[in-house]
């Protein structure tokens, strides 16, 4: 993983939010829930005792997430004067001459904003700067030809056409 992650503002506070949220209520909300499929006897065939479990291990999977993300955060906005790719920018290239548009970042920025139905509908995509493509086209500058593997082996061509600020 990439050592920090650029966030606005708004998302880093939406991302503390939940994180406090997470942590004040849905960890003691379960921790009830566990408790109470406890009382009702054998474990073993316990539906609620086990459902109940695997939330928990979502809640805390998503607080160790966050955590993580909110300590590394860089807050800012990115900015494509220099024709630097940096995370943070909305990428304009062909891919092995086809044109595709994508923000290079975190899904985790778009939470809770009306860009997430977009990422989810596939109208707006979102690379993490570890990702493949994410690696081969960070610190190139427009006009640059890079090229990697793609998991299903075949080789991608890049030419990095412009850059531009996502902003929300």
């Amino acid at each position: 993983m990439s050592d920090s992650i650029l966030l606005t503002q708004a998302a880093y506070d939406r991302m503390l939010a939940e994180l406090t949220q997470l942590i004040t209520e849905e960890r003691h909300a379960i921790s009830l829930k566990i408790q109470e499929a406890r009382e009702e006897g054998d474990l073993k065939e316990n539906g609620g005792y086990h459902a109940a479990k695997e939330e928990q291990g979502k809640i805390e999977a998503r607080i160790n997430r966050l955590e993580e993300m909110l300590a590394n955060a860089e807050i800012g906005q990115a900015d494509p004067s220099d024709g630097i790719v940096k995370q943070g920018l909305m990428l304009s290239c062909k891919l092995n001459g086809a044109h595709k548009e994508f923000y290079l970042g975190s899904h985790e920025v778009f939470e809770g904003t009306e860009f997430e139905l977009q990422i989810e509908e596939g109208d707006l995509d979102v690379f993490s700067p570890d990702s493949p493509i994410g690696q081969v086209v960070m610190g190139q500058s427009v006009g640059s030809s890079v090229s990697f593997t793609a998991p299903n082996g075949k080789e991608i061509k890049v030419e990095i056409v412009s850059l531009k600020a996502f902003i929300f």
